[in-house]
């Protein structure tokens, strides 16, 4: 039997998520009360129940018997019932968003205002966290892509990659994006705006590629910056960072940001390790 834990922050995804996998076959329970863990399994392994896969809701809700989940995961391991858990996350900011929009109540804030609340949580659920199989960070995840997530961990048997990598590039013109970690700007390097021909086309197009990277600062800087990200990414996995926003800037967001953030894309792409995909914001502006 497949037995999926599904835990994580609250407002995060976590019903959504149980909500897919029951479309997906799985029998699911939510908010089971910790001590009942290791008999549910028992019980739904039984062939007179004939389910085959389970998931199983735990959250801050189980209040003090979290701290039992450990003892029951590793007794349910003695017994032979092996599980996966599923962690969803978000941004404290993405949380508090969606929560001032429901205008529901976090279960940990009590009187105190909401981030007080979600960082009591994010604490009490951090080792839980690190023994996470799966973690999801739902902060930009739209449904659609949550649920093709889900169905290449749990249907399709895919690999899954805890650290997801989007090279973004933007113009500074239209504003630096809210969501990136790290933002590198390229306004130094020769602008194919001013040049007859290439004005119209875009950092995807073969000519302005080779403008830009023709000018000998374009290859030291895209050697230095990809040395600087491959050395950051798996210190960011250590510290439990599962998506990384890079966004790369020129002044209009449609040539040089694009060449660079192309050949860094493809510089990330040869590390199978971590997933890795690429925006270009201001590409049609």
């Amino acid at each position: 039997m497949k037995l999926v834990i599904v835990t994580g922050m609250s407002g995060a995804g976590k019903v959504s998520a149980l909500k897919i996998l029951e479309d997906m076959g799985y029998y699911c329970v939510d908010n089971l009360p910790i001590p009942l863990l290791p008999t549910f399994a028992e019980l739904v392994s039984t062939q007179n129940m004939e389910i085959t896969k389970a998931a199983i809701g735990i959250d801050i809700r189980n209040g003090n018997g979290l701290q039992d989940i450990g003892a029951c995961l590793d007794q349910m391991e003695k017994a032979g019932f092996s599980h996966k858990i599923l962690f969803m996350d978000a941004s404290d900011e993405a949380l508090i968003r969606r929560y001032k929009e429901s205008r529901r109540v976090h279960p940990m804030t009590g009187d105190r205002r909401i981030d007080k609340g979600i960082e009591e949580e994010r604490r009490q659920l951090a080792f839980l966290k690190k023994r996470a199989d799966y973690i999801i960070d739902t902060s930009q995840l739209l449904i659609r892509e949550l649920v093709q997530s889900l169905n290449q961990i749990f249907v399709e048997n895919q690999e899954f990659k805890n650290m997801t990598v989007t090279v973004l590039s933007f113009g500074f013109k239209h504003g630096i994006p809210t969501d990136a970690d790290l933002v590198f700007d390229v306004r130094f390097l020769p602008n194919p705006y001013y040049v007859e021909g290439l004005r119209q086309m875009t950092g995807n197009d073969r000519p302005v590629q080779d403008y830009v990277m023709n000018c000998a600062q374009a290859g030291e800087f895209l050697e230095k910056l990809s040395d600087m990200i491959l050395f950051l990414i798996p210190n960011y996995v250590l510290e439990g960072k599962n998506r990384l926003v890079i966004g790369i800037g020129c002044t209009g967001g449609r040539h040089r940001s694009v060449t660079i953030a192309n050949r860094l894309y493809e510089l990330i792409r040869q590390h199978p390790e971590y997933s890795v995909n690429i925006e270009h914001r201001d590409i049609a502006r």
